[in-house]
Parts: structure tokens; sequence; C-alpha cells
């Protein structure tokens, strides 16, 4: 869950985002559009869905691992590789 007004924010326009491609998308298999089109829509939805999943992820390892006073800069270059890694495999 994000943690900041500003990221829950950020989360549910993404949100209301994936929620109009999946309208349009709906809306496109009733009007029988052909199936390029389609499974364009489909990828898009794909793509919204994992930087929504990358974005909250993010934000958690950053609460989780970091907020501590503690953490060091050696622990913070790492959860940002992590980072990295997950967002560069949900492309």
């Amino acid at each position: 869950m994000p943690h900041s007004p500003e990221e829950k924010k950020r989360v549910l326009a993404r949100v209301r985002r994936v929620k109009g491609q999946l309208a349009a998308l709906e809306a496109a298999l009733e009007e029988g559009a052909e199936c390029g089109p389609v499974l364009q829509q489909i990828a898009a939805i794909r793509g919204a869905a994992n930087g929504l999943m990358a974005g909250v992820l993010e934000s958690h390892l950053r609460e989780e691992f970091t907020s501590s006073a503690e953490t060091t800069e050696a622990q913070r270059s790492s959860i940002n590789e992590v980072i990295s890694l997950v967002r560069t495999y949900l492309k």
C-alpha cells in the first residue's frame, strides 16, 4: 500500500488508467474489432498493470528497507538494484 498521499494519488491515477483501458477493450470486443487492435490493447493493459505492480512494489521496498536511520548507503544501493531488476522484468 502506498504510504504517502502523493504515492497514493499516483497509484490511484494508474488504476483509473487501467480501468479506462479495460473499458475500451470491452467496447472494442463488443463492437467486433479486428484481432490486431484487440491484441494491442491487451498488451497495453498488461504493460499498465505491470507498471502499477512495479510502482507499488518499489514503494513497499523503499518503505520496508530504507525507513530506518541505520540504513547504509550500500543497503540503499542494493534496494535500488532490486527495484531496477523488478522494473526490467515487468516490462
